[in-house]
């Protein structure tokens, strides 16, 4: 019997588009022999659809059709070990249901599907999921958060200051200096997102206020970096579990300015409509650095991973300047493309990938039926009566 893997993907995001190209990437890949993927997409009005019409790029041109043609959808626990898709809209004479529900594969880029709140959902259905739980993706996907880790553990970081958009509004003058004490040129960028979505670089104070107002448009929360000059940007992807981790290849991303832009990442190498998603950025694999410099990497790349409790697959991005300091960017626990790229020349094709990422769900389900999460108590038999509700 297959194991019906739900692939949940769109979501409200500023990545909804890209999130829909990886997903896409990820179903073709899935061994057909071993798995059933069931679609299901999350349109940007929060309503979730399944449906064979879901499968093919072209039909999201046209997406009041698309909605026509999809079957709107929820997931609910039928019983205790049984999860169901059922129709939204269901019948006098049918209970809708749809199909039961093995493991989830998210591929929700950004806000509501990589910062912890899907995953959260999903832990309280009791469905297994591919990737980060819920601590190391809301750590991962707050880059404020992510740097106070790696900063505590003496990993390599670029000197940074973060506020909240709120101090932005009281005191604009005491934000300038927060730039001032970390050194222009700076970049600014909102803590919670990804894909270069909001981020823009300052070399001055009126640089720094559109940067910021940019940035604040995005996220209540942003940091100012100092600016790596002369950069050389290289990722590296890590495959794993807190019990063993692999890295893959380095790769050198070739960017038109100083930062990778969002039309670096998935405008620059292919045509529009496209599923290359982040395949067709322009990047050099492996990247022309040292060996020590690829031995580092590749050893920070871990290290983050491993501090992060990550889990599935993640790309982590570094900074490399031409005195040869290494510094971790940050790390994407959902990459475009799932980093299927930077593991191929390695042997591992996607369907090996995407076989890998499953079977490491479903292993830490097998590890979560091991722990105890309530004990079998009646608190409520031991207050005699007439003792209220005091909690005491």
């Amino acid at each position: 019997m297959k194991t019906k893997v739900a692939v949940i993907f769109g979501g409200v995001s500023v990545e909804h588009e890209v999130s829909v190209i990886s997903a896409l990437q990820a179903i073709s890949a899935m061994d057909d022999s071993k798995y059933q993927a069931i679609p299901i997409y999350i349109s940007k009005s929060k309503e979730w659809y399944t449906g064979d019409v879901l499968t093919d790029i072209d039909n999201y041109k046209d997406l009041d059709q698309l909605f026509k043609q999809a079957e709107k959808v929820v997931l609910e626990q039928e019983n205790e070990d049984t999860i169901v898709l059922k129709k939204k809209e269901r019948t006098l004479f049918s209970k809708g249901v749809l199909t039961t529900i093995d493991v989830v594969f998210p591929v929700i880029h950004g806000t509501n599907g990589e910062d912890g709140s899907l995953q959260g959902y999903l832990e309280l259905l009791g469905l297994p999921y591919v990737g980060c739980d819920v601590a190391s993706s809301a750590a991962g996907m707050d880059k404020v958060m992510m740097k106070q880790i790696l900063r505590d553990a003496n990993v390599p970081i670029v000197d940074y200051e973060w506020f909240y958009a709120s101090q932005w509004h009281q005191d604009q003058t005491a934000i300038k200096q927060l730039a001032e004490s970390v050194g222009y040129p700076v970049i600014v960028k909102p803590a919670n997102l990804g894909s270069s979505v909001g981020i823009s670089k300052a070399k001055n104070e009126e640089e720094l206020e559109e940067a910021i107002e940019l940035a604040v448009s995005y996220s209540f929360k942003v940091i100012i970096e100092k600016m790596v000059t002369d950069l050389t940007e290289v990722n590296c992807s890590v495959i794993g579990d807190y019990e063993e981790v692999e890295s893959s290849l380095c790769e050198q991303v070739l960017s038109s300015d100083e930062i990778l832009s969002y039309a670096d990442k998935y405008q620059s190498g292919g045509k529009s409509g496209d599923t290359k998603g982040m395949e067709s950025v322009n990047r050099i694999i492996p990247a022309e650095i040292s060996d020590e410099a690829t031995t580092k990497v590749k050893e920070l790349a871990e290290k983050t991973f491993r501090l992060l409790n990550a889990s599935g697959v993640s790309r982590i991005d570094f900074l490399l300047n031409p005195e040869g300091d290494v510094f971790v960017n940050e790390i994407n626990t959902i990459p475009g493309s799932l980093s299927f790229y930077l593991w191929e020349p390695t042997g591992k094709d996607f369907q090996q990938l995407t076989d890998q990422l499953i079977q490491l769900a479903l292993k830490r389900e097998r590890e979560r039926q091991s722990i105890q999460f309530s004990i079998d108590t009646n608190l409520f038999a031991l207050h005699s009566k007439g003792g209220g509700a005091k909690g005491k």
